[in-house]
């Protein structure tokens, strides 16, 4: 009988973080390293644990926070694919099987707008990537999208970016109980202050 495969998750963390810093656009303000390292990968793990993820599919999990942007290296749009892309050429020589890749690419592909989460690892990975809605640094990351944005030829003026980051919000729903309890509170008085920011420019 052959052994299952047994990954090299800290290999495949260093090498997707590794392009992350070395390859990616300055432009991108919001969408940066640090956007993958310490908030979506640090989120996913907490939800992770909060939902009683344990064992490979948190191994699986980590590995599509860390791969999750890498198509950013090559363009803005649609870089969902790409970086499943990577994902799918480089995870086998970390040691990851067929049957783990493809539930990595599947994890990577449920963060493409509008979201489409099928199985709890990619409802925590949609909730892990949007995380900020729910947290009190929500405006600085908000700022830095729009400043993103605005660099790849999307300028909004105040009333418009609030308009649509309130149209996001309200749209928008967490999708794991945890996500909810943790996120929830914060990511309504959030969406308070976008409409009385609203109000203040009319």
């Amino acid at each position: 009988m052959s052994t299952p495969a047994q990954p090299d998750y800290e290999r495949a963390r260093q090498y997707a973080l590794r392009r992350l810093e070395r390859e990616l656009s300055p432009r991108l303000l919001y969408h940066s390293l640090r956007h993958t390292r310490d908030d979506v990968l640090p989120a996913a793990e907490r939800l992770a644990a909060l939902e009683g993820v344990d064992g490979e599919a948190r191994l699986l999990l980590r590995t599509a926070a860390v791969y999750h942007d890498l198509g950013f290296l090559e363009q803005y749009s649609d870089n969902e694919a790409i970086a499943a892309r990577i994902a799918a050429e480089t995870l086998p020589g970390f040691g990851y099987s067929a049957a783990q890749v493809q539930t990595v690419t599947a994890i990577i592909m449920a963060t493409k707008l509008p979201p489409s989460p099928r199985t709890l690892l990619e409802q925590i990975m949609v909730d892990a990537d949007v995380d900020v809605l729910g947290r009190e640094d929500f405006f600085v990351w908000s700022h830095a999208l729009r400043d993103e944005l605005a660099a790849h030829g999307r300028p909004t003026s105040d009333r418009e970016w609030y308009a649509r980051q309130m149209w996001f919000l309200q749209a928008h729903r967490y999708y794991t109980a945890a996500a909810r309890r943790l996120r929830g509170p914060q990511k309504d008085r959030n969406l308070a202050s976008l409409r009385a920011r609203l109000v203040q420019l009319v």
